[in-house]
């Protein structure tokens, strides 16, 4: 292999990978297509790898061109952070973590989790995005997010979770329902109600624990509106589109006229987990994981 590679050359190369067509991988770059061919072959002279197979009607990746494309994205993302994390330190701030969370979370945990992982990091910044269980996933594997809060019963291999703490559902009803926790007894009171539920994309798992609970009861409810966030559900179960089951943690923390009812008699309970990948390199994430263990014992193997 000779030595005339330079970071254009991976540059170009991803930009055709990504779109399979040199015309608009040389649109996005601002060079001539011929321009762009001679770059790529000179990328696979150089190599002596064939990378696309080339005909008059598609480009595609050869097995050598699908897995330098993979390895370079994540070294590239790898690159990123390492550039990103030097501009932090330059601007005197110690490091990044980022972490990604459904809305009950927030409710309960990751406030304590963050006062606590203050005290003994005060000079990081931390970066919080609330996203739904599966996108969390996808996340920590392309390693975007550093940690995440989730209600899943498995992760994919390669990532590591462990509980936080389990809870009860709630009903979750509009305040001037003639139903309420001295006259509530069974949940097929409810039979023909409206429900505005988490949609499965959410989190099948959650999904399919929320249909034990309505099977339990002898009925299949009327699902009228399904979202991922907890505050829409909120607005439509406030505005009397119906009524809803929610984790009993997420009546903390909302200013809403609408008003909970504890599912004590069910069998059915949930689960908040932590999760993280374990070829995660970033120092803070086994920081933030020790302040974790403080709270709870997760026995997460240390790298």
């Amino acid at each position: 292999m000779g030595n005339q590679l330079e970071f254009r050359h991976f540059k170009y190369f991803l930009a055709v990978a990504k779109e399979l067509h040199f015309r608009k991988a040389a649109e996005q770059l601002y060079i001539s297509q011929p321009g762009l061919s001679r770059q790529i072959k000179q990328m696979e002279d150089n190599l002596d790898i064939k990378l696309f197979e080339r005909n008059n009607r598609k480009v595609a990746l050869t097995k050598a061109g699908q897995y330098l494309k993979k390895e370079l994205e994540t070294n590239f993302k790898r690159l990123d952070d390492i550039l990103s994390q030097a501009k932090l330190l330059h601007d005197g701030i110690d490091g990044n973590l980022k972490i990604g969370y459904i809305g009950s979370a927030m409710q309960k945990s990751i406030p304590e989790f963050l006062l606590k992982f203050r005290d003994t990091n005060p000079n990081v910044l931390v970066n919080l995005t609330e996203i739904d269980n599966n996108r969390q996933i996808e996340a920590l594997l392309n390693q975007e997010i550093d940690i995440g809060f989730v209600r899943l019963e498995r992760v994919p291999e390669g990532l590591e979770m462990h509980s936080i703490f389990e809870e009860t559902f709630s009903l979750v009803l509009p305040k001037k329902h003639a139903i309420n926790a001295t006259n509530f007894e069974q949940l097929s009171q409810f039979k023909d109600e409206h429900f505005i539920l988490f949609d499965a994309s959410y989190s099948e798992s959650y999904y399919e624990k929320i249909m034990q609970i309505f099977d339990d009861s002898g009925f299949y409810p009327t699902i009228l509106h399904s979202t991922v966030n907890a505050s829409s559900i909120f607005r439509l179960v406030e505005n009397d589109f119906g009524i809803s089951i929610v984790p009993t943690s997420l009546q903390n923390g909302y200013n809403l006229d609408v008003k909970f009812i504890e599912l004590t008699n069910i069998r059915q309970l949930t689960t908040l987990k932590i999760v993280w990948n374990s070829s995660n390199t970033n120092p803070l994430l086994e920081n933030f994981l020790n302040v974790v263990n403080h709270f709870v014992k997760i026995n997460f193997n240390k790298k």
